[in-house]
């Protein structure tokens, strides 16, 4: 495990005894100020984006650090662009998500008026993860100033340059009461998770989930959770299998795989599996030419997690499957994975029961698209799905009988991207959904006022009860 970074921002809090005190002083300026203005938020966004821009280079950097190895292209296209598109989505749209909503109320009520009224929750903690962790912990950030929020981050302390560098920018753009950074291992993690935040957001796996929402539920805490799992794709029989394994390798290797809505496992048609294979393997070698050892190709982030993906390779060969390595690593480059294909996967071995987080693609065969869908329900609802195949019948099965966060169809990941869908997965990938006006949504308090009439109908149902109570009656039981 990397040593959390020592942070000399007045962002920072690297003691988890200080952590209440801080939740307390936020709620206390977040009282005192109210919510803040339509004016003030953009300018908050503003700020943001122009920060991020103005240190781009230095956080490709840390984050090529905190890896070993990641590209600065991959940081600026996976996790910059991103970022600025959104936070612009957002000032492009908050003025619309701030007014009231008139709302139809029924005719015993008229002509009395209901409308709601988003407003700020208070305090959001979020908690993020090491594999992109400047877009995952600033989008949710963003997502919370545009709702009116204040804000303190746990960043992963497996990138401690990374969160530095945030707490380091977040201080010298917010105060302390509007936006502050927490650092540190799992015992500051287990103790921010804890606190009475307003909504909390958890980025990460579905055991840390878990417990993070148990810590929650002790002040009844609401819950954002995107927590991952087994993303499947499937591919249709006389689907372009070019097309198909040059969209999945772009989405298993990006990152060298180490991306919550990857590709887990493809499942194709027992006669297209060897030409996939053949495709995947070109698609790699024209997006890696030097293979593994490829600059364009990121590091496992640490030795454990590395250690994990070949324990899970070690497993599934051991119980009878067959390694395809496309390249071997350069023994220079820490902690770097040669991509694999794995054939003949047993529900038994590791690597079907686990997220695998790695350049490591399991291949199944299936008979028809109702044993593609079987296989896929009847497993934990994934985060992401992927169909390759055209409009027709197959496509419409696959959507409708199967349950996931977020769906692409013929190519991958490329849902995340699109500010104006939500973003979320369903039962043991997550709970709750960012983005989009949803994301809006879930970091406010829908406020619903009613507003009554000096002459109003419902004031014709209160005693002395008699015969115009009985008129209104009838009228209304009719």
């Amino acid at each position: 495990m990397n040593a959390p970074a020592t942070v000399t921002s007045e962002a920072a809090v690297t003691s988890a005894a200080s952590l209440g005190a801080l939740l307390e002083k936020q709620r206390a300026a977040f009282l005192l100020g109210g919510p803040p203005t339509f004016a003030d938020r953009i300018a908050d966004l503003t700020k943001l984006k122009t920060a991020l821009l103005a240190r781009r280079n230095e956080f490709a950097a840390a984050v090529d650090a905190d890896f070993g190895h990641r590209p600065s292209y991959e940081t600026a296209i996976m996790e910059i662009v991103p970022l600025v598109q959104g936070i612009d989505y957002l000032k492009r749209n908050l003025k619309a998500w701030m007014r009231p909503r008139r709302r139809r109320v029924g005719v015993n009520f008229l002509p009395g008026k209901a409308l709601v009224l988003y407003q700020p929750l208070g305090v959001v903690g979020i908690m993020s993860p090491w594999n992109y962790p400047l877009s995952l912990t600033l989008m949710p950030l963003a997502t919370a100033i545009a709702a009116g929020n204040r804000a303190i981050i746990k960043p992963s302390e497996f990138t401690p340059k990374t969160a530095e560098l945030l707490a380091a920018m977040l201080g010298e753009i917010f105060t302390e009461e509007q936006v502050a950074v927490a650092t540190g291992g799992p015992e500051v993690g287990a103790a921010f998770s804890a606190l009475a935040f307003d909504h909390l957001i958890f980025t990460g796996s579905t055991n840390v989930g878990r417990a993070v929402m148990r810590a929650a539920s002790d002040h009844l805490v609401p819950v954002t959770l995107e927590l991952g799992g087994k993303s499947p794709v499937i591919v249709e029989g006389g689907f372009s299998l070019e097309r198909a394994a040059a969209s999945i390798a772009i989405g298993k290797l990006a990152n060298a795989g180490q991306t919550c809505i990857a590709p887990d496992y493809a499942l194709l048609r027992e006669a297209d599996i060897e030409p996939f294979i053949a495709a995947f393997a070109a698609a790699a070698a024209r997006l890696y030419p030097g293979g593994p050892s490829d600059p364009a190709f990121a590091s496992i982030i640490n030795p454990h997690h590395y250690a994990r993906l070949t324990g899970l390779i070690a497993d599934a060969r051991a119980k009878g499957a067959r390694i395809i390595e496309l390249g071997a690593a350069d023994s220079s480059r820490p902690h770097t994975l040669a991509p694999k294909l794995v054939l003949g996967a047993t529900p038994d071995m590791r690597i079907m029961q686990e997220e695998i987080f790695g350049p490591v693609l399991p291949i199944l065969p299936y008979r028809d698209i109702d044993e593609a869908i079987a296989f896929v329900n009847a497993r934990a609802r994934p985060l992401a799905l992927y169909i390759f195949g055209e409009d027709g019948p197959a496509r419409r099965k696959i959507l409708e009988r199967t349950t996931s966060g977020n769906v692409t169809i013929n190519d991958t990941v490329m849902h995340y991207s699109i500010d104006d869908l939500p973003f979320g997965g369903v039962g043991a990938s997550g709970i709750g959904a960012y983005h989009g006006e949803e994301g809006f949504k879930a970091l406010s308090h829908a406020k619903g006022v009613f507003e009554q009439a000096k002459w109003n109908l419902a004031a014709l149902l209160r005693p002395p009860f008699g015969r115009v109570t009985d008129a209104v009656l009838s009228r209304l039981l009719r």
